[in-house]
């Protein structure tokens, strides 16, 4: 039996959380979702730009699992962008880590919707 996950530690949570292509009713679209770790691995990986010890170390985990939630978060992405999906950012064993300097206040607003 594999053991149980952890919380991940994030900065904080998208204040838009939902994107899907233009012109297409969301009825008719399939939804593809991206837990908060996930979000929050490609906010310091690829937004921040930090190393994946670091960022590992933001998050309270591993840098093996970090690795696996970034792989991971990178394959919603582009399933998301190839296939012309919807994408919600939502859930996931979470704890929200209020004191950490790096990140703070960035992530509402951060990512441009056009």
């Amino acid at each position: 039996m594999p053991r149980p996950k952890c919380r991940r530690q994030i900065c904080g949570t998208p204040d838009k959380n939902y994107f899907k292509p233009r012109g297409i009713p969301a009825v008719n679209l399939e939804e593809v979702l991206l837990d908060l770790d996930e979000f929050e691995a490609i906010r310091l990986a690829d937004y921040e730009r930090l190393y994946q010890e670091e960022a590992a170390a933001q998050m309270n985990i591993s840098r093996q699992t970090f690795g696996r939630i970034l792989d991971a978060a990178h394959r919603k992405i582009a399933d998301v962008l190839i296939h012309g999906k919807a994408l919600q950012i939502e859930g996931g064993k979470v704890t929200l880590n209020k004191s950490s300097p790096r990140g703070r206040g960035k992530v509402p607003g951060s990512i441009k919707q056009h």
